[in-house]
């Protein structure tokens, strides 16, 4: 290339892309290294996150360069030993087959042993005190989750999660089979929200209240949404937070990554539903701006307009650096 040979600057320029691509792929190898001991991933499962990461420039807990997270991991741990706080639970592990899962069902109707579908507890990768991934497209979200040995949430399940109840699906499918996928999303929407409205519910309670998430983080200066030069991912370690959880225990659904869940148009569209097939995308979540302006809605059950809409498994689905995911599983 040309303007390699004939440009100082450029060069130097090409010296720091160099420089970061290596940090980048340090923090991968921490990352994976981290997976392997607290999920116990046997070689199939490394080979295939490997595979994964390495298909994408960007994937990871976003560019070291301009990142400045508000705490350090260390802090995190130092801070739950204080507080007398741990995420381990026997209980729940026995149930879902894994650690830093929980059950999801109705507290009103059923009990934890009755659950047919686990949560993770933090996002991906579902390590406490860990920074999540970011940078993920949806397919690459439901391609992690399948590496595990779990899938990406169906929208109603992480909205069970998230209000510490979880309800049987309810989309109408009959009623917008004919529809586009856009105009079949906001058919859909507009009275699932109506229904909800009228008393929605925050993972900690009834009320929006500032600081009991991971919410005070702020953009990178100059960052503009979609650059990975300017834009760090200046999310906190997760579950620093154990305030932002219900009695169901999933925690960081307010604030810390946006989460990539997946929103059916018909049945056979449904994770849950097992056939393979995936609908478009749901995003909801995030770490800025909460605390200092509530920039739209962010009841758990809360629907968005479909923003940056596509099929889950699209190709150049969207993927920002506040934007991650957290697995479902099925239980038989």
């Amino acid at each position: 290339m040309s303007w390699r040979r004939n440009s100082a600057a450029a060069c130097a320029l090409w010296a720091a892309a160099g420089a970061l691509a290596e940090s980048l792929q340090e923090q991968r190898a921490a990352l994976l290294g981290g997976l392997q001991r607290a999920h116990g991933l046997d070689a199939g499962q490394v080979a295939a996150i490997q595979d994964i990461f390495a298909g994408s420039d960007v994937l990871g807990q976003g560019n070291p360069a301009p990142t400045r997270h508000p705490a350090t991991p260390q802090q995190c741990r130092d801070q739950l030993r204080r507080d007398g706080v741990s995420y381990e639970d026997a209980a729940f592990e026995a149930i879902c087959g894994d650690r830093y899962m929980v059950p999801l069902y109705d507290p009103q109707a059923a009990g934890p042993q009755d659950a047919r579908v686990c949560i993770d507890r933090f996002e991906f990768p579902n390590i406490p005190c860990e920074y999540p991934v970011v940078w993920v497209r949806a397919r690459e979200a439901a391609q992690l989750c399948a590496a595990v040995g779990k899938r990406l949430c169906d929208a109603h399940e992480w909205e069970g999660a998230c209000a510490g109840r979880l309800l049987p699906a309810d989309y109408p499918f009959e009623r917008v089979a004919d529809m586009p996928a856009a105009q079949a999303i906001e058919a859909m929407r507009e009275p699932h929200n109506q229904r909800w409205s009228a008393a929605p519910r925050w993972s900690y309670g009834s009320a929006p209240t500032a600081g009991l998430c991971a919410t005070g983080s702020t953009k990178s200066e100059g960052c503009n949404g979609a650059d990975w030069q300017r834009c760090g991912s200046n999310t906190y370690p997760g579950g620093m937070f154990p305030a932002c959880s219900n009695a169901l225990g999933a925690l960081d659904l307010h604030g810390n990554a946006a989460e990539h869940m997946n929103l059916p148009t018909r049945a056979a569209d449904m994770a849950s539903a097992g056939g393979g097939a995936l609908g478009h995308t749901e995003m909801k979540g995030s770490w800025f701006i909460w605390d200092a302006v509530p920039a739209h809605p962010d009841w758990c059950r809360w629907r968005a307009p479909y923003w940056h809409g596509s099929p889950v498994m699209s190709e150049d689905s969207h993927r920002n650096y506040h934007l991650g995911f957290r697995c479902c599983k099925s239980l038989p």
